[in-house]
């Protein structure tokens, strides 16, 4: 483990390079410059950055920073980038609409025939089985249901080779041994429905169409059962076959490891062994994920490095002859990378060490700098999509900034011993180096983190690694043996359960960040380096000796320490010396200072400017409405949630559901830095409403849960509130004439449901009245804001609605104060909305929340029809996605997700 550690301060100290010498380096920092300028910027946007560029580097050459040959090679470097991500840009678009003489619309959702090869492994999950298919063939159905060959001819002949994701939705349960079948590489011919990949419909939302058009794929293809898909084996042999051949074996080695290990371990030691992720444990991945441990779960360097040292350790041990255990390693590298499923960070980590052992074995001196520029340089060429992937941006970067970040901490850190100087150093900077990309992704950090890693990485890489490699191994050969070795991994695993759970119990550890800018994230690496840097230099220099070893000490001057006036302990600097500590002192100070500062204004949620915020989220059919305060408070209404119906054969159930409050609801809100949720407010207790909670409530703090008074006899609903009690969330029973104010610009009125006959304590130990029909309970309340009236509905009928304007008309009201924005009740279901509510309350606008074709025809015509009667503008997420509106005294301003 401490030569491991080493490797790092070696590779980067070795000859004391520069960045002109590592030409390699430049070149490959430049190709990812230009390749992410062309990325985020497009037309004379790109021109402008693109010659600022270059003009920054006829700087440098001017200033004598650079020579003018090495900036043109630099110049080159970016430019050549630039061209060959718009090079790809242009190539990657589907010819499906040309080919077939249709529009993209008229393709979407459209019957046809596909013809192609299986180019991916086969993965089932539940009742959906995934691959990828590279086109021969398409052709739409006509109504009888089959393609004309003509129509099929025509495309082969047009174009061939475009990329297809199909999803195989399962009938019965006697399909999953067809499915299993199916391999890389057969011949299939599909029926199915082509559909266009779903986009982002909320602001800062995962896009779907944006991932897969990384992978070249623009088309989804959906065919119904196994009947749908005739494959084929192929006859001939292909290079594809390797693959193929790959995938049995880590099918095989997967089978081995569910032999030897239980459920739980198994699918732990699958992706730590083999980099098989789909049977871990989701609540494991999880509890790993919120203290940055999911690393050490995919194949990476760390499991390389392992790799490498023990086929070395071995072949020395046969006394190998240097040349041929470097030769034998170097051969043996690639089947390990294809073995544990060449991913990005695998990929990056068997590259360099394939040019390390290669470069050892030529006898030419290795940098390792130059190396990982190389490899970086080779994997964006081969696929420059690559410099989007999340596994690639932190394989390299954190690579790259242990071999330049690990030589300035350690000497932070001499006063603890060798071995441990190195592990703390290592992984102190591979936190904070990484840290920038996990808040931007992830959105959250474990202060803890950073003691988890430090114990817990060494004690699986180095202990539990090798034992679970060992009893795979084993499996085959003496059963016996490997099934002990399985036995002392399990009880080390559990072990490592039982403390990751144990340092998760520490909850307040847990931060949530908003995504930063890129700006910010520059700005965080060059006050790191500059602070690191400094601190270094600080350091060196009070331990500096005065004078070298063999120069004569002059003898006038010379003075013991006086005890008497404090010398004890001190170190006498000579004038430059002293000199370059103070200005080291300072720049620590200030990179210390900007730091936290940057630190602290990256924490905070965005700053209105005094203006509140709503957010109707597109959650599908559903409602969920975020409300921020002028003074930043944070009111959460509805949480949507996937709708299921009946109870789902065990084979069905997937290993990861999608879920609208785990997958959608919590990652919005953590992207936009919500550490806190002041209060949920539960309109009722419908599953469109109330399940995507149960994610809030587990993933973000709240204060208060606000509900209709009533319990609905359903398990999810009773779980939801057993979980807030749980957490120590205050409830409050809402109904009529109640008020909420969170600050002095923002007040919550309560409009529904009406006043229990009686005060119902909600505290936990008194009885709750059970209603099985939640709508009528809808919790309803008009918001204050700036100046600014809007109204929230929930689910409330008709009914309901009479009884507010009757109630008002009681008290001498008549009509009620105009609406600048009301929320259309019940998905704009005809039961809600209807025209003496929308004369009482006169709304300038509504909003729908409704999903994307949704069985129930909402919203129905009706309403839409009496709110058009009303001169009332109308907003719905099923058609723009997420509406965000800007309340000010001004005006409210709307701006929406699609156009």
């Amino acid at each position: 483990m401490q030569r491991f550690f080493f490797s790092f301060q070696e590779w980067s100290r070795k000859g004391g390079k520069s960045l002109k010498e590592r030409l390699l380096l430049s070149f490959a920092v430049c190709w990812v410059i230009g390749s992410a300028a062309a990325c985020l910027f497009s037309g004379s946007q790109l021109m402008w950055v693109w010659s600022g560029l270059l003009l920054l580097l006829m700087v440098f050459a001017i200033c004598g920073k650079l020579s003018w040959k090495y900036m043109v090679v630099l110049g080159v470097a970016i430019t050549l980038a630039g061209f060959y991500w718009e090079w790809n840009e242009e190539r990657n678009l589907s010819t499906l609409p040309v080919a077939l003489s249709h529009t993209t619309a008229e393709l979407n959702e459209a019957s046809v025939q596909a013809a192609g090869v299986i180019i991916s492994s086969v993965e089932r999950d539940g009742d959906r089985v995934d691959f990828m298919v590279k086109l021969s063939q398409l052709a739409l159905n006509s109504e009888e249901g089959r393609p004309p060959a003509t129509a099929m001819n025509e495309l082969n002949r047009k174009e061939q080779g475009e990329l297809i994701a199909v999803q195989v939705k399962l009938q019965v349960e006697e399909e999953i041994a067809v499915a299993a079948q199916w391999q890389r590489g057969d011949q299939v011919v599909l029926t199915g429905v082509l559909e266009q990949p779903a986009v982002a419909r909320n602001f800062g939302g995962f896009d779907y169409r944006q991932y897969l058009h990384t992978k070249k794929i623009h088309w989804l293809l959906k065919p119904e059962g196994t009947a749908s898909v005739e494959a084929t084996t192929p006859s001939n042999w292909s290079p594809r076959m390797l693959l193929r051949w790959n995938d049995k074996a880590r099918v095989a080695l997967g089978a081995e490891l569910d032999h030897l290990f239980e459920k739980r371990h198994s699918g732990y030691m699958k992706g730590l062994v083999i980099g098989l992720q789909d049977d871990l444990d989701p609540e494991t991945f999880q509890q790993f994920s919120q203290l940055g441990l999911t690393h050490i779960l995919a194949i990476s360097g760390m499991h390389v490095a392992v790799y490498v040292g023990v086929l070395l350790f071995i072949w020395r041990r046969c006394r190998m002859t240097r040349e041929t255990a470097l030769t034998l390693t170097l051969v043996l590298v690639p089947l390990y990378v294809l073995l544990s499923g060449a991913g990005p960070s695998v990929v990056r980590a068997g590259l360099m060490s394939m040019i390390a052992l290669l470069a050892a074995r030529l006898g030419v001196l290795g940098d390792g700098l130059n190396i990982l520029g190389a490899s970086a340089l080779v994997m964006l060429i081969w696929n420059p999509y690559l410099l989007l992937s999340v596994s690639f941006q932190l394989s390299f970067l954190v690579t790259a900034g242990l071999m330049v970040f690990v030589p300035l901490a350690e000497p932070l850190l001499r006063g603890l011993p060798r071995w441990l100087r190195s592990a703390v150093s290592v992984t102190m900077v591979a936190q904070f180096v990484s840290f920038p990309l996990t808040i931007y992704y992830f959105n959250q950090f474990s202060l803890l983190s950073f003691a988890a890693n430090l114990v817990l990485v060494p004690f699986i890489t180095f202990i539990i690694l090798p034992l679970g490699t060992l009893a795979l191994l084993c499996g085959r050969l003496w059963d016996l043996g490997a099934r002990l070795l399985a036995h002392v991994t399990e009880f080390l695993n559990n072990a490592t359960f039982s403390a990751v759970e144990w340092i998760n119990s520490f909850s307040s550890g847990v931060m949530i960040w908003r995504s930063p800018s890129l700006l910010w994230i520059s700005a965080y690496y060059v006050l790191f380096y500059g602070l690191l840097h400094a601190a270094k230099l600080r350091t060196e220099t009070r331990y500096a000796p005065q004078y070298m070893e063999d120069e004569t000490k002059p003898l006038e001057g010379l003075s013991l320490p006086d005890s008497r006036k404090g010398d004890i302990g001190r170190v006498r600097y000579p004038f430059g010396t002293q000199t370059t500590a103070r200005w080291s002192g300072l720049v620590v100070l200030l990179c210390t200072v900007a730091l936290g500062i940057l630190l602290y204004r990256g924490y905070q949620p965005e700053n209105l400017s005094g203006a509140g915020s709503i957010s109707y989220l597109d959650v599908g059919q559903g409602d969920s409405i975020l409300i921020t305060t002028p003074e930043g408070a944070h009111i959460l209404v509805d949480g949507g949630g996937t709708v299921s119906f009946g109870t789902k054969e065990a084979w069905r159930i997937r290993h990861s559901p999608f879920e609208v409050g785990a997958k959608v609801l919590v990652p919005l809100l953590k992207k936009r830095g919500i550490h806190r949720l002041d209060a949920l407010i539960l309109t009722h207790g419908d599953q469109d409403h109330a399940g995507g909670l149960q994610a809030v409530l587990e993933g973000i703090p709240v204060s208060a849960l606000l509900f209709n008074g009533t319990i609905a006899d359903r398990e999810p609903y009773k779980k939801l509130m057993s979980t807030a009690l749980a957490a120590n969330v205050r409830l409050y029973g809402v109904h009529q004439g109640m008020s909420l104010a969170p600050d002095g610009a923002t007040e919550l009125s309560f409009l529904w449901p009406e006043s229990p006959e009686s005060p119902t304590p909600t505290t936990g130990q008194s009885e709750l009245p059970i209603v099985e029909d939640q709508n009528h309970e809808s919790v309803a309340f008009r918001l204050e804001m700036n100046g600014r009236s809007l109204l929230f509905t929930g689910d409330m009928d008709l009914e309901a609605e009479e009884s507010i304007i009757q109630t008002a008309k009681l008290n001498g009201i008549s009509s009620g104060p105009q609406i600048d924005v009301l929320k259309a009740a019940h998905h704009g279901s005809k039961s809600a909305t209807g025209e003496e509510w929308l004369q009482f309350w006169t709304p300038t606008a509504a909003v729908i929340s409704a999903g994307v074709n949704n069985s129930y025809g909402h919203p129905n015509g009706a309403v839409l029809d009496r709110l058009k009667a009303t001169n009332t503008a109308v907003f719905r997420t099923d058609l723009q996605g997420e509406i965000q509106m800007g309340v000010r005294e001004q005006a409210i301003t709307v701006r929406y997700k699609l156009r």
